[in-house]
């Protein structure tokens, strides 16, 4: 219940709008083609701070009282994936950020519209940097 709270503050603080709260013509996975992986827009191997977030390089900042606690996960940045909700359709994202905090895995998605948000490691399907069929 803790890990939950922890990312729907941070949620809160950086203003993402959760995908899966979109109408239902946004929240399937599109039948169009995959769009390239950005050249911008994400962040890798270190920890994002609020600078990153107003670049629009970042999703999130892993912060508790005002100090930096994220540390970056291995993980292949910027890739396709599907995000998938509790009772919702898989959604096609990028993920653009990937960080430990607190024990918890925590992602930025964007889906192919620049909306973004969070997610845990169990509500992501990571597919790799090449486009899926």
């Amino acid at each position: 219940m803790r890990a939950a709270a922890s990312l729907l503050m941070i949620a809160i603080i950086t203003g993402a709008t959760p995908l899966w709260a979109q109408p239902p013509s946004v929240q399937q996975a599109p039948k169009q083609s995959w769009p390239p992986l950005p050249t911008a827009g994400f962040i890798s191997g270190r920890p994002a701070t609020d600078k990153d977030i107003a670049e629009g390089n970042a999703v999130f900042a892993l912060r508790a009282y005002g100090v930096p606690f994220g540390k970056p996960l291995d993980v292949v940045i910027p890739q396709y994936a599907y995000l998938t909700k509790r009772g919702s359709e898989p959604i096609a994202v990028i993920v653009v950020q990937a960080e430990l905090g607190k024990g918890l895995k925590i992602f930025g998605v964007r889906d192919f519209k620049g909306k973004t948000a969070t997610a845990r490691d169990s509500e992501l399907q990571l597919l790799g940097t090449q486009p899926p069929d």
